[in-house]
């Protein structure tokens, strides 16, 4: 259930260039789940519009929320200077998320370009706690001992040069596999030419990133036959579908609208491959 709240920043840093990692105290860090995001308001009047922000990590307690992002105009260059014990006005959380239960017990692609890297985090957390690797543990049920294969979280991440957030994160939920444009870490090239330089294999994918990365990560799930969750990034305007200001294509008519589109801050932002045009 969506709430407009009252937040307080806990602590920021810039841990890449004009990439920005914020922790909020908020009570919204209860119900948030993978792939969901938030809307901040700036202080800023004149900027009117609040800024989506997809969400990073919930804390254990689930007391306190991170969010990751980039600086990209005014905005964002505001949240940029809040301090420890600043207070800041939320909306959230907002969206559908990630299917869990589509990848555990599986072999999975956790894939993330650019900004699309941060939801990668708690998606990692959320399928890489049950079980590290994909090895089979031992269960009984009704007095029979049977064995279960476990999820194997396989998180691949593109940079475009050597500012590898969020890295050492991600290596604590699953094997973590790296692209850079430049070639300064890991694979030189992109998220897919991750993939085929190690020769890695999966049942299920979960992605977010620029469109172009989502384009060939669809190509690619429909060659393989294989269900494909993306989580797509549009610019937003009210961020609770009134305005449909970031629609995407659909194969089915939307209830909404009536005509073949979805809203991507209601219906999305998480859709499975097939049911978009992109």
């Amino acid at each position: 259930m969506k709430q407009k709240i009252t937040a307080t920043v806990l602590s920021q840093k810039e841990i890449a260039p004009d990439i920005f990692d914020m922790w909020i105290a908020t009570k919204l860090a209860e119900q948030a789940v993978p792939g969901q995001f938030l809307c901040i308001y700036p202080k800023d009047r004149s900027t009117l519009l609040p800024r989506p922000i997809s969400i990073c990590e919930a804390a254990e307690n689930k007391e306190s929320l991170r969010i990751v992002y980039r600086v990209a105009g005014q905005g964002t260059k505001e949240f940029s200077g809040y301090q420890a014990g600043e207070r800041i006005s939320l909306l959230g959380t907002l969206g559908n998320g990630f299917p869990l239960e589509a990848g555990k017990g599986k072999k999975v692609f956790l894939m993330g370009g650019g900004i699309g890297v941060p939801p990668i985090l708690q998606l990692a957390k959320a399928l890489g706690q049950e079980t590290r690797g994909c090895e089979s543990r031992k269960r009984v049920v009704h007095g029979q001992e049977t064995q279960e294969q476990g999820t194997l979280v396989q998180i691949i991440v593109g940079y475009r040069d050597g500012h590898l957030f969020l890295a050492d994160d991600l290596s604590k939920y699953g094997d973590l596999y790296l692209a850079t444009e430049d070639g300064s870490a890991g694979t030189k090239g992109n998220v897919m030419d991750a993939v085929a330089a190690n020769g890695l294999e999966a049942d299920v994918i979960f992605a977010c990133g620029p469109m172009p990365m989502l384009r060939a990560i669809k190509q690619y799930a429909l060659e393989k036959e294989i269900p494909a969750y993306l989580s797509l990034e549009e610019h937003m305007a009210c961020g609770v579908g009134a305005c449909l200001g970031c629609v995407v294509k659909t194969r089915e008519i939307d209830h909404h609208s009536h005509v073949h589109n979805a809203r991507i801050c209601t219906d999305g932002p998480v859709f499975e491959a097939r049911e978009v045009d992109i």
